[in-house]
């Protein structure tokens, strides 16, 4: 939170039995949003109408509610297929927009499945479509099973914003066949503005078919600072979270730069 990052997502309001690791995000949210000394985000997921009931019971302030274009990605997330997922979601979403609350609409398996295999780009823009429609354009695509490369994310979101000019772009990409970093830049270079990352490389889907983390969020930004973006993040900071979060699990974690360092800046000769 003082590294400068804009927004941490906490956790998921997601039922505590099937996804233990998750049973703690409330708390962890009041406890968050009540010390926070900065103007960064505290968002949590929510995937229905209990997990938007407690993220408002603890005051979180950025809902991000997301439905799969996999239908069995989709049955095997939420329990419902993807067209009444679709619909719940943007139910979920206007009321909290009615509230007054920030809101992020997700399209998860946007650039295949684990289960399914590829899918189709029209799937896609049909559920973002129906996202606009309803005036929800903060809208993330997702690569849940990290099946996307880098010409197909850049296809895919230079359509989504030349077609939707108002809406702002997120990228989420796990770096299941080590594609994370390239799928980033394609989307980068397609205008996309706002990108989803994890400390030292953490994360998965428990509900798809290989879990794998996100795309490390000190590779990230050492890949942005190595270009001269993003130099008000503080990236010795990113480096130590990472560094702590290997020692607690006891184990060496899929990012970079958490164990070589950041690339030292020097004057040629």
């Amino acid at each position: 939170m003082k590294s400068g990052v804009d927004i941490v997502q906490v956790g998921s309001f997601v039922h505590p039995v099937k996804v233990p690791q998750m049973a703690d995000t409330d708390e962890l949210v009041q406890r968050l949003v009540a010390g926070k000394d900065s103007g960064v985000v505290i968002s949590g997921l929510a995937l229905n109408e209990r997990g938007v009931e407690r993220g408002l019971e603890c005051g979180v302030e950025m809902f991000c509610l997301g439905a799969s274009a996999s239908e069995t990605h989709s049955v095997k997330n939420t329990g419902m297929s993807l067209r009444d997922a679709v619909r719940r979601i943007i139910v979920m979403a206007e009321r909290l927009v009615e509230q007054g609350k920030k809101v992020q609409v997700s399209v998860q398996s946007a650039f295949g499945c684990g289960y399914q295999g590829p899918i189709s780009e029209q799937r896609v823009l049909n559920i973002v479509s129906a996202y606009v429609g309803a005036g929800l354009n903060n809208i993330s695509l997702a690569d849940t099973a990290g099946h996307g490369n880098p010409q197909q994310v850049e296809r895919l979101f230079s359509v989504i914003l030349d077609r939707y000019p108002d809406v702002q772009c997120t990228g989420h990409f796990h770096n299941t066949y080590g594609l994370g970093m390239a799928n980033v830049m394609a989307a980068l270079k397609a205008g996309v503005t706002s990108i989803e990352t994890s400390f030292a490389g953490l994360g998965g889907c428990p509900f798809t078919r290989v879990a794998a983390g996100n795309v490390p969020t000190e590779d990230f930004v050492h890949t942005l600072q190595r270009q001269g973006m993003r130099e008000d993040v503080d990236l010795d900071q990113l480096i130590g979270v990472a560094g702590e979060v290997a020692e607690f699990f006891d184990r060496e974690m899929p990012g970079c730069v958490y164990k070589t360092g950041a690339i030292p800046d020097q004057e040629a000769a």
